[in-house]
């Protein structure tokens, strides 16, 4: 056993865990672990540069980052406010992912020029201006966040604009004139943080007569008035505009201003700010707020809306009044917002679900109704010419997606469907339309004459195949420009150039299985092709895997889809331990549930959490296992189990059919729902040697209020809460379940409870099982340590309860059965 002593002795804590030598379980302590060194090198790889091109896709942004923060980084002080996580020292919110150096060059060549920095800086953000001649980036210091610039004409120069920039409650943005940032900061006036006395003023209370309020189970929420104290002293910022000539203008006074937008014109701010009372039982973005207009002196021009404490809202249903307040692009200053006309409950009857409202400048008169949505509004896109947008609706009931059309200079022309499908068929989703920045820096439709863009995955039957098509927004019909090629991974990044009567010119990340992304200018109209970046591979020695799209049904004919990964240097034959890796989704019909998804071409990349190191112990994976859940919306959890087992079933028939896994030494594996799902399989069958469940809910008691697409609450379907969580059936897991969870979990209902109480469940029963809970890791891990600690338990459970088991065992004979219980 390799061991790993951080020097900052810092260690974990296994609850209840023996060693796995079948020690008795208690409480111990150890120093985080090493996997196999194969596994450290691929896992410690540094990745290949993020880029990102400016808005006129003349300049290229070189991002460079660590494979993983230490677990110093991740131990930082963090204070869990009102549904989120905020940095003290960064007055933002707490990251542990921060990028390393940035260089700028031009697109099409030249040298690659890395913007000078302190060497204690981490930059948090970067933001192109829409001018294209600055780039914006923060940095976070032991002492504070930054906000720098920095000229594409003189990269070697960046220059400070303040050290007290604040994004706990939001980001920073280009003015329209491009010359100044508008941004929040720290206030002047902000004293030392609020103190906690020792002494309790009293107890907290929380009280609701006759209330109704179906909130989920969030994490991190304010629990007493100190909590309030300190979110209140963080929270505050003091709307600021930052000028690249140095100059700085104070708007309004501090407050909890939580959302910003200037309006096209540069002379109206819309401005969002929460004010009291909190609440204890939801996140911040449900807190009363108060939506107003302002002038660039800080005045209030209009109040939109006075938003109420978002309680009483049905599960999945909306507030009442104002939402998702906008300005239109292209207007100099004209306000859109939705609705809601059946009361915010998808439940109720209703001709129409939502309307839009329009309100424009200088704001004196009453809103405008400008059309009503027959389903669940979810936003709009604006074209070239502002009064034409693209409406998108949902339909709870069918899952359905719906974009039309809309004139708002001519309401007697009815509107057009663009776009009419379900919103999980894959296979005919017509792409997303092509926005671009506008010269002040909004954002609409890239169009050419009645010719817009779509660029999608291109779903199909042999994988992901982007495509880039355009589309006439007077016939409706749709022109393909151009499609990934079978055998290859290629992806329209942006439009360099266009016009309406030839095609365009776009950048395009190509990569292959064996060959990284990277980036090619494409000019669709010759056929040129010209290689943009040239990025080595950073783990070459695992280009040997093999890799295949596998195609099966389940029993019931639903057809299901796999990646299968083999190990380097597998013979043809050999039959290998099998790892199952998956996550269930929840489908209205098979035909949807049967289409593919991703793409086997993909370059394989090996980082952080992958599963993947497993093919270097030996493992054949079926990765992406489809494990669909179809059904009626409503009533679709009712057979979860069977659906999963079945699902679960084929893939282990399909790879011992294909003579690659040998039936008696199966796995099977999965993060949050996956760990969920992975609980269920061996609670409810015997198929599987041993589980992998990595912070999973697992007791739906505890999430009374729905969790994933179940809409129903628990005193409605209370047979369904209690019939598919593993906790309840903890006496039938006769299979040994490594519980995998972080301890600072703020994933709304995977709470640590859930795996510390399953653990316990299991091990009452007299079951195989051990909990590794890892110290300040959230709902995926970021540490160093965290993450290769976790390779290296996983790699050994499995390889002791799965690879070198020996025999059939009463379970799991050659006679071809699967393994089901009888339910």
């Amino acid at each position: 056993m390799n061991l790993c002593f951080h020097p900052s002795l810092v260690t974990f804590v296994i609850m209840y865990a023996g060693c796995l030598t079948g020690s008795p379980g208690i409480y111990a302590q150890q120093a985080y672990r090493l996997p196999p060194k194969a596994v450290v090198d691929i896992i410690d790889a540094a990745p290949v540069p993020d880029v990102s091109l400016s808005p006129d896709r003349n300049w290229m942004l070189m991002i460079e980052r660590d494979a993983m923060p230490g677990i110093e980084d991740v131990s930082r002080r963090v204070l869990r406010l009102a549904g989120m996580r905020i940095d003290p020292v960064a007055n933002g919110p707490f990251a542990t992912g921060f990028d390393r150096a940035i260089s700028i060059r031009a697109r099409d060549g030249g040298e690659s020029v890395t913007v000078p920095l302190p060497n204690d800086a981490k930059i948090s953000s970067t933001r192109w201006s829409h001018r294209n001649d600055w780039l914006a980036f923060s940095t976070v210091t032991a002492s504070g966040q930054q906000l720098w610039i920095v000229s594409v004409d003189d990269p070697m120069h960046p220059r400070m604009l303040t050290d007290q920039l604040s994004t706990v409650m939001g980001g920073y943005d280009w003015t329209p004139n491009g010359k100044s940032i508008l941004c929040q900061t720290v206030p002047a006036s902000r004293g030392a943080e609020p103190t906690m006395s020792m002494v309790p003023p009293g107890p907290n209370i929380q009280e609701s007569i006759g209330n109704a309020s179906p909130t989920r189970t969030y994490q991190d929420l304010l629990a007493s008035p100190y909590d309030e104290e300190l979110f209140i002293h963080y929270a505050v910022n003091q709307l600021t505009l930052l000028g690249v000539d140095g100059s700085t203008t104070l708007l309004g006074n501090p407050a909890i201003l939580s959302d910003v937008q200037i309006a096209p014109s540069g002379e109206n701010l819309l401005v969002t700010t929460v004010k009291k009372p909190f609440s204890y039982l939801m996140t911040w973005n449900s807190f009363p707020q108060i939506i107003e207009v302002w002038d660039l002196g800080g005045n209030v021009v209009h109040t939109v809306a006075d938003v109420p404490l978002e309680e009483n809202i049905p599960i999945e249903g909306v507030r009442t009044g104002p939402r998702q307040v906008t300005w239109n692009p292209g207007e100099p200053a004209t306000l859109i917002w939705m609705e809601a006309l059946d009361g915010g409950d998808p439940n109720a009857a209703a001709e129409h679900r939502d309307r839009f409202i329009r309100l424009t400048a200088p704001f004196d008169h009453k809103p405008a109704e400008i059309l009503r949505t027959e389903h669940r509004g979810m936003g709009f896109s604006t074209m070239a010419n502002p009064s034409m947008i693209v409406v998108a609706e949902y339909d709870r009931d069918r899952r359905w997606i719906r974009m039309m059309m809309h004139d708002l200079a001519n309401s007697d022309v009815d509107p057009r469907v663009v776009m009419d499908r379900s919103s999980m068929d894959r296979y005919n989703d017509p792409g997303s339309i092509v926005m671009v920045a506008d010269a002040t820096g909004h954002s609409r439709a890239l169009q050419d004459g009645d010719w817009i863009y779509r660029i999608g995955a291109g779903a199909s039957p042999e994988g992901n195949l982007p495509f880039l098509d355009r589309q006439n927004l007077a016939t409706l019909e749709t022109e393909r420009l151009w499609r990934c090629s079978e055998g290859t991974y290629e992806f329209p990044e942006a439009i360099v150039s266009s016009g309406e009567n030839r095609k365009p010119t776009i950048v395009t990340s190509s990569e292959t299985k064996t060959i990284p992304p990277n980036y090619w200018k494409l000019d669709l109209e010759s056929g040129n092709k010209t290689a943009l970046t040239q990025f080595g591979d950073p783990t070459p020695q695992i280009r040997d895997i093999r890799i295949q799209l596998v195609k099966y049904k389940r029993s019931d004919g639903v057809e299901l889809s796999a990646t299968l990964y083999l190990p380097a240097g597998y013979r043809d034959g050999e039959r290998l331990p099998l790892i199952v890796w998956a996550y269930p989704r929840e489908f209205n019909d098979a035909q949807t549930a049967s289409q593919v998804a991703g793409s086997p071409n993909q370059f394989v990349q090996m980082s952080g959490l992958t599963h993947l190191t497993l093919l270097t112990q030996g493992y054949a994976i079926m990765d992406s296992a489809t494990m669909p859940v179809i059904g009626e919306p409503e009533t679709m959890n009712d057979t979860f189990i069977e659906q999963v087992v079945s699902s679960a079933a084929a893939a282990i028939d399909k790879a011992v059919e294909m003579g690659v896994a040998d039936r008696n030494r199966v796995g099977v594996g999965g993060h949050s729902y996956g760990a969920f799902m992975t609980a269920n399989l061996l609670a409810h069958c015997d198929l599987f040697r041993a589980g992998v469940a990595r912070s999973g809910a697992y007791n739906r008691t505890l999430t009374p209020f729905g969790f994933q697409s179940e809409r129903r609450a628990l005193w409605d379907a209370g047979d369904v809460y209690f019939n598919i969580s593993p906790f309840m059936h903890a006496s039938k897991i006769n299979e040994p379940i490594l519980l995998i969870h972080g301890e600072a979990d703020n994933n709304s209902g995977t709470f640590p409870m859930q795996s510390q109480r399953m653990y316990q469940a299991v091990k009452g029963n007299g079951g195989t099982v051990r909990l590794v809970m890892l110290p300040n890791e959230s709902h995926g891990y970021r540490a160093r340590e965290s993450v290769l600690h976790t390779h290296a338990e996983t790699i050994e459970w499995l390889d002791k309860y799965v690879k070198n088991t020996t025999g059939s065992g009463s379970d799991y004979g050659d006679d071809g059965t699967n393994g089901t219980r009888n339910q």
